[in-house]
């Protein structure tokens, strides 16, 4: 039987219980009568920590998304973005917890969202969740 290791931190790890989406600022779109329109949003300095260890986990995270009523503004995006750099947080968990809050702000009429993360002990992964009315 394998010991678990006991990987104590100088430092917090926050929970993602930590992250709010109420600083999200959610924009009606003027232009909903029109054929759809994708946007993309690139944030490529995404950073949390890995839950088991708190070593820093970067990468690109794209939001592609299909508005229906609502668009997100860009800074506001920033800011909830931002609220992970200190969150323990798997990298599967990590796209569908932003697709489930960005989902439920916007009701947009597609999404997705992808992380490209990078590469520590030599392996990378890109993960994509999706969400379609």
């Amino acid at each position: 039987m394998t010991q678990q290791k006991d990987y104590s931190l100088p430092y917090p790890v926050q929970s993602p219980d930590s992250v709010r989406t109420d600083i999200l600022s959610i924009l009606d779109y003027d232009y909903r009568d029109r054929r759809d329109i994708e946007i993309t949003i690139d944030h490529p300095e995404y950073s949390s920590v890995c839950p088991m260890t708190g070593l820093p986990d970067t990468g690109t995270l794209s939001i592609v998304y299909v508005p229906d009523r609502h668009i997100v503004e860009l800074k506001s995006l920033k800011y909830y973005l931002l609220q992970f750099r200190q969150v323990g947080i798997f990298y599967e968990n990590i796209v569908n917890r932003i697709l489930d809050d960005l989902t439920a702000a916007l009701s947009p009429k597609r999404m997705r969202i992808v992380g490209c993360f990078s590469a520590r002990g030599g392996l990378s992964s890109t993960v994509e969740a999706v969400y379609e009315k």
